[in-house]
Parts: C-alpha cells; sequence; structure tokens
C-alpha cells in the first residue's frame, strides 16, 4: 500500500525488453534506500513494483506484459514518481493507494493559474463512475483531490509544491497518464451489487404456506 505523496523523483535508465516483459533500471539516488529490501515494494509513476535488484543509487524492477498492458509509461528512459510502500507506523498524508493501476488518461489541458495550475484529465468511460468531486484520485502516482466534473472529464488544481517534487511539471496536452481511484468507491459499488442480488434472489424464493 501506498499514500500518493511521491517521495522522490527518479528516472528510469533502462527499459530492456525481455520477451513480452520488461526489466528496468531505475535511478533512485534521492530515495533513501537504507530500509528498503529486495522483495520490497516501490511504486513508480503509480505502479507498484517488486525491488528484485539494488544499489545506493538505483534499483531493477521486471513488468510483467499484463502491467504493461494496462499501464503507460514502464517501457522507455524517463523521469518517473518514486514512493516506497506505506509502513503502519507512517502518516496517511494522502490517501490508500494499491498501487494497481486502473486505467491510462488524457490530459486534455495544463494551464496556469496564476501560481497554481489548472490539470484537465479524461479518464477511461470504464472507471469514470468512480471519481467523485472533493474525493481522491491518482495521476502517475500522486494523490490529488478532484475539484470538477464534466462526464468522462475531471479537473484537478496543481499546488507549485507538487509540480516542484512530482514529474507533474512535465505534463502537456495529450499526455497519457496513469490512473487509480479511490478504492473506497469500488468497495462501496461491490457492496451495492450484493444487497442487490441478494434483494432479488430472496423476492425470487417461492413463498411457503402453511398446511
Amino acid at each position: 500500500m501506498f499514500t500518493g505523496i511521491i517521495q522522490s523523483v527518479g528516472a528510469i535508465t533502462q527499459a530492456n525488453p525481455v520477451g513480452a516483459d520488461m526489466h528496468l533500471f531505475i535511478a533512485s539516488a534521492a530515495l533513501d534506500m537504507s530500509d528498503v529490501n529486495l522483495g520490497d515494494s516501490i511504486a513508480v509513476n503509480g505502479t507498484c513494483l517488486t525491488v528484485v535488484n539494488m544499489s545506493e543509487s538505483h534499483f531493477e524492477a521486471h513488468v510483467s506484459q499484463e502491467t504493461l498492458s494496462v499501464t503507460v509509461g514502464l517501457d522507455k528512459t524517463h523521469p518517473v514518481n518514486l514512493e516506497k510502500a506505506l509502513r503502519l507506523s507512517d502518516r496517511l498524508g494522502g490517501h490508500l493507494v494499491s498501487g494497481h493501476v486502473d486505467g491510462v488518461g488524457k490530459v486534455l489541458k495544463f494551464q496556469s493559474l496564476g501560481e497554481c495550475w489548472q490539470l484537465d484529465i479524461r479518464a477511461p468511460h470504464a472507471i469514470s463512475k468512480y471519481i467523485s468531486i472533493k474525493g481522491s484520485i491518482c495521476v502517475n502516482g500522486v494523490s490529488l483531490t478532484v475539484n470538477k466534473i464534466t462526464g468522462d472529464d475531471f479537473s484537478i488544481n496543481l499546488i507549485p509544491h507538487t509540480l516542484e517534487h512530482t514529474t507533474l511539471n512535465l505534463l502537456s496536452e495529450g499526455c497519457p497518464v496513469n490512473l487509480e481511484v479511490d478504492q473506497i468507491a469500488r468497495y462501496v459499488e461491490r457492496m451495492t451489487q450484493w444487497a442487490t442480488e441478494d434483494q432479488m434472489a430472496t423476492q425470487a424464493l417461492p413463498e411457503t404456506q402453511g398446511h
């Protein structure tokens, strides 16, 4: 689990194909790796990856074809947002993030609003129902608050601190981004579906008659 509060910006320095998979070398000199062990998880642009090799300045991760098919940006060299897995004793400054990307969105607008910036994104229709005003969403691993929704499109305001400490300042119109919706929305939907199915099953049962 993660919080969506980025701990450092690193970079994929090598992305080597291994069959249909990818083996990544990720520069992480700015990330404190002293408490990271082999097998631990690190979120790379919002995608939970397992550390398979490491040093003080970099770590390696293997990315499966399945992960590559539902994410963006794990098949090329470029700067990436990094966050180590959450510990139970850590502050939850953002929101609960699993590191399992729900879909790839598209940047519609990225423009200055004085010191802040407005970021408009179009989400895949299948996950739009999970996005709510003043709710949380993870964009390339960054926990953000939704300010406006119109259909599949939603809008976010970015403060200077977020732009300074993440790779979101590199976005531009047309850029694809990894999206993960708030987990609570998914659980609410599942519980609602289950309750509806139970109710329908109960109503379908034949009435018993006394003798």
